[in-house]
Protein backbone atom coordinates (compact mmCIF):
# COMPACT_ATOMS: atom_id res chain seq x y z
CA UNK A 1 0.00 0.00 0.00
CA UNK A 2 1.30 3.46 -0.85
CA UNK A 3 0.46 6.04 1.80
CA UNK A 4 0.23 9.60 0.60
CA UNK A 5 -1.86 12.19 2.35
CA UNK A 6 -1.97 12.77 6.05
CA UNK A 7 -4.83 14.67 7.65
CA UNK A 8 -5.10 16.15 11.14
CA UNK A 9 -8.57 15.60 12.59
CA UNK A 10 -10.00 18.99 13.56
CA UNK A 11 -13.24 19.94 15.36
CA UNK A 12 -15.05 20.62 12.06
CA UNK A 13 -14.32 17.00 10.98
CA UNK A 14 -16.25 15.46 13.90
CA UNK A 15 -19.73 13.98 14.05
CA UNK A 16 -22.20 14.14 16.97
CA UNK A 17 -20.26 11.31 18.65
CA UNK A 18 -17.07 13.44 18.58
CA UNK A 19 -15.39 10.99 16.21
CA UNK A 20 -14.35 11.53 12.60
CA UNK A 21 -17.37 12.07 10.35
CA UNK A 22 -17.39 9.33 7.69
CA UNK A 23 -18.44 11.77 4.97
CA UNK A 24 -15.33 13.89 5.53
CA UNK A 25 -13.12 10.83 5.37
CA UNK A 26 -14.76 9.60 2.14
CA UNK A 27 -14.40 13.06 0.56
CA UNK A 28 -10.67 13.10 1.37
CA UNK A 29 -10.22 9.57 0.09
CA UNK A 30 -12.13 10.18 -3.16
CA UNK A 31 -10.05 13.30 -3.82
CA UNK A 32 -6.72 11.58 -3.10
CA UNK A 33 -7.71 8.53 -5.17
CA UNK A 34 -8.76 10.80 -8.05
CA UNK A 35 -5.38 12.57 -7.94
CA UNK A 36 -3.65 9.17 -7.97
CA UNK A 37 -5.80 8.04 -10.93
CA UNK A 38 -5.12 11.28 -12.84
CA UNK A 39 -1.37 10.78 -12.42
CA UNK A 40 -1.55 7.11 -13.38
CA UNK A 41 -3.82 7.59 -16.41
CA UNK A 42 -2.08 10.75 -17.59
CA UNK A 43 -5.32 12.71 -17.93
CA UNK A 44 -7.49 14.79 -15.65
CA UNK A 45 -10.52 13.47 -17.52
CA UNK A 46 -11.29 10.54 -15.28
CA UNK A 47 -14.21 9.93 -12.96
CA UNK A 48 -15.04 7.76 -9.98
CA UNK A 49 -17.13 4.90 -11.38
CA UNK A 50 -17.46 2.46 -8.50
CA UNK A 51 -16.68 1.90 -4.83
CA UNK A 52 -17.10 -1.53 -3.29
CA UNK A 53 -18.18 -2.03 0.29
CA UNK A 54 -16.76 0.62 2.60
CA UNK A 55 -15.64 -0.98 5.84
CA UNK A 56 -15.31 1.38 8.80
CA UNK A 57 -13.03 -0.63 11.10
CA UNK A 58 -12.31 1.88 13.86
CA UNK A 59 -12.81 5.57 14.57
CA UNK A 60 -10.55 8.60 14.83
CA UNK A 61 -10.78 11.49 17.24
CA UNK A 62 -9.83 15.15 17.26
CA UNK A 63 -6.06 15.52 17.17
CA UNK A 64 -5.46 12.14 15.52
CA UNK A 65 -3.44 12.05 12.32
CA UNK A 66 -4.78 9.74 9.64
CA UNK A 67 -3.00 8.46 6.54
CA UNK A 68 -4.77 7.68 3.29
CA UNK A 69 -3.31 4.74 1.40
CA UNK A 70 -3.91 3.74 -2.21
CA UNK A 71 -2.65 0.90 -4.34
CA UNK A 72 -3.30 0.25 -8.04
CA UNK A 73 -4.46 -3.35 -8.45
CA UNK A 74 -5.61 -3.52 -12.10
CA UNK A 75 -5.57 -1.58 -15.35
CA UNK A 76 -8.46 -2.02 -17.77
CA UNK A 77 -8.79 -0.55 -21.25
CA UNK A 78 -10.60 2.52 -19.91
CA UNK A 79 -10.32 1.98 -16.15
CA UNK A 80 -7.99 1.82 -13.19
CA UNK A 81 -8.91 -0.22 -10.11
CA UNK A 82 -7.54 0.82 -6.73
CA UNK A 83 -7.45 -0.65 -3.25
CA UNK A 84 -7.71 1.88 -0.40
CA UNK A 85 -6.92 1.92 3.30
CA UNK A 86 -6.97 4.66 5.93
CA UNK A 87 -5.01 4.22 9.15
CA UNK A 88 -4.11 6.14 12.28
CA UNK A 89 -0.54 7.36 11.74
CA UNK A 90 0.48 7.02 15.39
CA UNK A 91 -1.18 3.71 16.35
CA UNK A 92 -1.11 2.17 12.82
CA UNK A 93 -4.68 1.00 13.53
CA UNK A 94 -6.84 0.62 10.40
CA UNK A 95 -9.74 3.07 10.29
CA UNK A 96 -11.31 2.24 6.90
CA UNK A 97 -10.82 -0.12 3.96
CA UNK A 98 -12.24 -0.17 0.44
CA UNK A 99 -11.33 -3.27 -1.54
CA UNK A 100 -12.21 -1.85 -4.93
CA UNK A 101 -12.43 1.72 -6.21
CA UNK A 102 -12.70 2.11 -9.98
CA UNK A 103 -11.86 5.23 -11.99
CA UNK A 104 -12.66 5.52 -15.70
CA UNK A 105 -10.96 7.69 -18.32
CA UNK A 106 -13.57 9.69 -20.24
CA UNK A 107 -13.66 11.79 -23.40
CA UNK A 108 -15.07 15.32 -23.81
CA UNK A 109 -18.61 13.88 -23.90
CA UNK A 110 -18.11 11.93 -20.67
CA UNK A 111 -17.98 8.56 -22.42
CA UNK A 112 -15.34 5.96 -21.46
CA UNK A 113 -12.25 6.09 -23.63
CA UNK A 114 -9.02 4.04 -23.72
CA UNK A 115 -6.18 5.47 -21.64
CA UNK A 116 -3.36 3.28 -23.04
CA UNK A 117 -1.71 2.61 -19.66
CA UNK A 118 -0.78 -0.84 -18.38
CA UNK A 119 1.45 -0.23 -15.36
CA UNK A 120 2.04 2.14 -12.45
CA UNK A 121 3.87 5.40 -13.07
CA UNK A 122 6.17 6.53 -10.23
CA UNK A 123 6.39 10.31 -10.60
CA UNK A 124 6.08 11.36 -6.98
CA UNK A 125 8.88 11.11 -4.43
CA UNK A 126 6.23 10.56 -1.75
CA UNK A 127 5.59 7.06 -3.11
CA UNK A 128 6.71 4.38 -0.73
CA UNK A 129 5.66 0.91 0.25
CA UNK A 130 4.52 0.46 3.88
Amino acid sequence: MNFYTRKLIKPEDLNANNTLFGGSLLRWLDEEAAIYAIIQLGTNKCVTKFMSEINFVSSARQGDIVELGIKAVAFGTTSLTLNCQVRNKITQKTILTIDKMVFVSVDDDGKPCPHGKTSITYTDERLRED
